[in-house]
């Protein structure tokens, strides 16, 4: 049993939680988070390390001339991967704009933006607009804590 298993058992008994259940889960949040945090980091090196053996595959093939290989392994293939950017977000909206090609923008709205204009404009809001909001809790490691563990 994993120690999410044993937080969902907890917080079907929450009412008879002690001060001493809720230390505990607010320890075992930090180590999880920690342990996260490792493991996003050993994710990351993984994939530096993939990078590092894909950029290599890219050079054998521009070396032996060629975009494919089929081994026992599996077959490798080699292809242009083309990405679009711009320098200038001014003279490219307009052009996007003048041209009629939303198309060109992805679907995602700006949580900052969004919620500074409903706060300016409070009975403007954007048609179709939706919101959901939640609770959220973050623990703090306490530092003292730390110290006393590390003595």
């Amino acid at each position: 049993m994993n120690s999410t298993d044993n937080l969902k058992t907890e917080i079907k008994d929450v009412s008879s939680m002690t001060g001493e259940d809720i230390e505990r889960l607010m320890q075992d949040d930090i180590e999880m988070r920690e342990k996260i945090a490792a493991t996003e980091q050993e994710v990351k090196e993984m994939k530096s390390d993939r990078l590092k053996g894909q950029e290599l595959l890219i050079e054998v093939c521009r070396v032996l001339k060629s975009d494919s290989f089929k081994n026992k392994v599996g077959t490798l293939t080699r292809r242009v991967k083309k990405r679009y950017w711009t320098t200038d977000w001014p003279s490219m909206f307009k052009f996007i704009k003048d041209k009629e090609l939303l198309e060109f923008m992805e679907k995602r709205l700006n949580q900052t933006n969004v919620k500074e204009y409903i706060a300016d404009h409070p009975d403007e809001l954007p048609p179709g607009l939706q919101s959901t909001s939640e609770y959220t809790v973050s623990v703090r490691k306490n530092r003292r804590v730390e110290e006393i563990n590390n003595e």
